[in-house]
């Protein structure tokens, strides 16, 4: 099929290849003139990994991930270890892929390797989408400028604030949730070795504040991602916040954490509005797919918003494959995706509650209560996009 795409990110970059990879013309229309993947890092589960290797990314990924060792949630001021998840060889061994951390430019970068060796011409820069037309015979998308793209089928990868979402489902903005990120990324020589965290993805949890901290770049740079509850603000991971407000929502903390605070450069301080939206069970029209946080908006507490992307972009190409008219395989993706997808962006909500406690003892009892290990153990991560029956509601 001639297959239109907007939005060249993560998922909309998996999409691309996956569809490539099977015949399909794909032109992926992203409004930015000049693609450069903003953010920090992203962790990526064997789920997502699946995809990845598939992809022919593994090595890619060993060369500038990082493997960490657990999961460890932490007491804000103390240290005070409060529940540990194994991730590591148990990981590996238990869903048969590495749990890795990466720099999401180094992963973006990979991805686009893959598109553009597949297709030069896939990726059209500088294309802002306005408005998407459809009828029987194909889809219509119309872009500034007065220019427009026509194909079968139409891919909206075009993240939160979502073109594409309108046509298929409403045009209700997102909604704020009362917390923000900070974004921080630390040279970890800067940091004297007794205050470097462990290779461990660590989350220190406070009241009405936590803060997430792993390596990314072979382990070069620490991550440093900080959730506290503020007054609404911007929308945007490229906007810069004065440091001294960062120094004050980490005032108090446990001499890891303000290491890293103290070490960063002080005008590369970044804070976003985390925004978020119910799940919906509808994702497709009879041309149109939505996917990522064009459709599912998940809030970072479970690590999983950018692996169902690739969960999405996988799943996607294989529904377009069954031998049925295009309307039934896009009905037979939202079937099968949308229900696993509304759990982790619920399960994910309910995650940002759990690590805003200030009690440790309130902490520990509410980690046994909900058994994290084994229910992401059980159903999130042995998840597998190339193999899973379509017709199941996972």
């Amino acid at each position: 099929m001639d297959i239109a795409m907007i939005g060249a990110g993560i998922g909309g970059l998996t999409a691309a290849a996956s569809l490539l990879r099977q015949g399909h013309r794909v032109r992926i229309y992203e409004q930015a003139v000049q693609v450069n993947e903003v953010g920090a890092a992203v962790q990526m589960s064997a789920n997502a990994v699946k995809v990845l290797y598939d992809l022919g990314l593994r090595e890619r990924l060993e060369q500038v991930s990082v493997k960490p060792r657990a999961f460890e949630f932490r007491r804000f001021d103390t240290g005070e270890l409060l529940h540990e998840i194994p991730l590591g060889q148990a990981h590996e061994r238990q869903h048969g892929h590495p749990y890795y951390q990466v720099h999401r430019g180094d992963l973006h970068a990979a991805l686009m390797g893959v598109v553009q060796a597949l297709d030069p011409q896939a990726l059209q820069l500088g294309y802002r989408a306005v408005d998407v037309q459809e009828d029987a015979t194909g889809v219509t998308v119309r872009f500034e400028e007065g220019r427009t793209a026509q194909a079968e089928m139409l891919v909206g990868s075009d993240g939160i604030k979502s073109v594409v979402r309108r046509h298929v489902v409403d045009t209700e903005p997102p909604v704020f949730t009362g917390q923000v990120a900070w974004r921080l990324a630390i040279p970890i020589e800067r940091i004297a070795p007794a205050l470097r965290p462990d290779l461990v993805s660590s989350i220190w949890c406070g009241p009405q504040n936590h803060a997430v901290m792993y390596y990314m770049r072979a382990g070069q740079v620490l991550n440093f991602v900080g959730c506290v509850e503020r007054p609404w603000e911007e929308e945007s991971w490229t906007s810069r916040k004065p440091w001294e407000e960062l120094d004050q929502d980490y005032a108090g903390w446990h001499p890891v954490v303000r290491a890293a605070i103290e070490n960063v450069d002080r005008d590369q301080c970044f804070r976003w509005a985390l925004n978020n939206r119910q799940p919906v069970m509808t994702w497709c029209t009879d041309r149109v797919a939505l996917l990522g946080d064009a459709v599912h908006p998940t809030l970072p507490y479970m690590a999983q918003g950018a692996a169902m992307a690739i969960e999405d972009a996988a799943v996607l190409a294989r529904a377009v494959a069954l031998p049925m008219p295009l309307a039934q395989a896009l009905k037979v993706y939202q079937e099968h995706r949308a229900p696993r997808a509304a759990r982790v962006v619920r399960e994910s909500t309910e995650m940002g509650d759990l690590y805003h406690i200030a009690d440790a003892q309130q902490m520990k009892q509410a980690f046994k209560d909900r058994n994290i290990a084994a229910s992401r153990n059980n159903w999130l991560y042995p998840y597998n996009p190339l193999t899973v029956d379509l017709f199941s509601r996972p």
